[in-house]
């Protein structure tokens, strides 16, 4: 019998198999951020299970609201960070060292090819993108997976899709996932793994392959995966060279997590994206997708840029590129949130952040913040944003607010219309 990558994990990891189609697997890594991970530590010191499993195995980071905007914000930091002083937790990125979980943690080498992963957070699945099963759980799952480094899953099927063709210029992997998402529909693969393969994928760095990982849970799937190759050594050299004797070796060793030839999928979906246009949602579904020039006029209030999904640094290069030398409408108000601190440093070494500030964004600090309507950026009712997150969710960045996510080109060239426009508007 042969495996898909998935599979591969699991008979890797599996430590038991109590029921029917329930695996248990041993955790390489619990990441933690301070929304979701108080609650389950306030609940196990009140069982008088106060311990970790290993605290070199758990990261944590404040990155939801940061620094705290108000006295319930602080307290969850509090505990947080009393929690991992407490346990030994080195890995601990607190105000000023920290930065948006599913950048941070990929970017300081914490993820790796074959690597199970649980995080209180729906967008852990992007780590999937190394080759990496990830998967966001509920309280009960990061309290057992905190206290005895283990969880629980049923057997992953897998939803192979497979970009094909070549993207053209002034279209991004954001625009390619919007369109995987619009095909497959927000409910097209609950519960499964969706793995992303093919020449498109192939040609992709690690954060466009991040960015398609990342909007996996908008499908309804589990996790995003795809395949170790060269690419992802690259990446990862500086945290793994120690462990092997060259480049070749890592890739070597990595390749046993590529899925084999005749693996089962539960479905297989092969798009041809050499024609893909640049896209946009509408409505409050991520799969009311269109493209850019089927909205082209829609007023918008606010750009974001940012976030898990575009807040890495080529997704700012991208934006300075449409920016450089322009300025936001006078009707509209722009913000960016670099990723990480050393997103940030390499921005403003670029010249990056002088021209976002120049065209009248606000700069801030790295944050999920306006996301998740929680700060930096929420939205009054009746607002509309140009979004590069992941969620145009009812309310999501603010109660009667709308979000339509589109790539970091598209953003910056609407903030310069002030409507919802194609980049090719304004690049040479």
């Amino acid at each position: 019998m042969k495996y898909t990558l998935a599979e591969k994990i699991f008979n890797a990891h599996r430590v038991d198999m109590p029921f029917e189609d329930t695996h248990v697997l041993k955790l390489d890594a619990v990441f933690c951020h301070e929304i979701t991970t108080p609650i389950a530590i306030t609940d196990l010191q009140a069982r008088g299970m106060d311990r970790v499993f290993d605290p070199n195995k758990i990261k944590a980071v404040i990155d939801h609201v940061t620094p705290a905007k108000d006295s319930k914000t602080a307290e969850q930091g509090k505990i947080l960070r009393e929690w991992a002083k407490r346990h030994g937790i080195k890995d601990f990125f607190d105000i000023g060292r920290n930065g948006v979980c599913h950048a941070i943690f990929p970017e300081k080498g914490f993820v790796r090819p074959g690597y199970t992963i649980i995080m209180g957070d729906s967008h852990t699945c992007t780590h999937g993108a190394f080759g990496a099963f990830a998967a966001g759980v509920g309280t009960t799952d990061l309290e057992v997976g905190i206290l005895k480094g283990v969880c629980a899953f049923r057997s992953p099927k897998t939803i192979k899709i497979v970009l094909n063709g070549k993207l053209k210029p002034g279209v991004f992997a954001k625009d390619a996932i919007l369109y995987v998402i619009k095909e497959l529909t927000v409910n097209g693969a609950t519960n499964m793994v969706i793995e992303f393969t093919g020449s498109i994928v192939d040609e992709m760095s690690m954060e466009a392959r991040m960015t398609l990982c990342n909007m996996a849970i908008e499908a309804g799937g589990t996790c995003g995966v795809c395949y170790p190759d060269m690419t992802t050594v690259e990446y990862l050299w500086d945290y793994i060279k120690d462990e092997f004797e060259s480049k070749e070796a890592a890739l070597k060793e990595y390749s046993k997590w590529i899925s084999d030839e005749d693996a089962h999928y539960e479905k297989v979906y092969e798009f041809d994206l050499s024609n893909l246009e640049p896209m946009v949602t509408f409505g409050y579904k991520p799969d009311q997708v269109k493209p850019v020039k089927e909205m082209t006029g829609t007023k918008i209030n606010q750009i974001y840029i940012g976030s898990c999904t575009n807040g890495r640094i080529e997704d700012l290069r991208v934006a300075a590129e449409v920016l450089k030398g322009k300025k936001i409408n006078d009707d509209v108000r722009g913000i960016v949130s670099p990723a990480t601190p050393a997103i940030y440093s390499q921005a403003l070494k670029e010249g990056i952040i002088e021209i976002f500030q120049d065209a009248g964004f606000c700069v801030t600090n790295p944050t999920c913040g306006a996301c998740l309507g929680m700060s930096n950026g929420v939205l009054a009712s009746g607002e509309s944003c140009a979004s590069t997150t992941n969620r145009n969710f009812n309310g999501r960045m603010g109660k009667g607010g709308m979000v339509h996510l589109m790539s970091p080109a598209t953003a910056a060239a609407t903030a310069i219309a002030g409507e919802i426009v194609n980049s090719d508007l304004f690049c040479s």
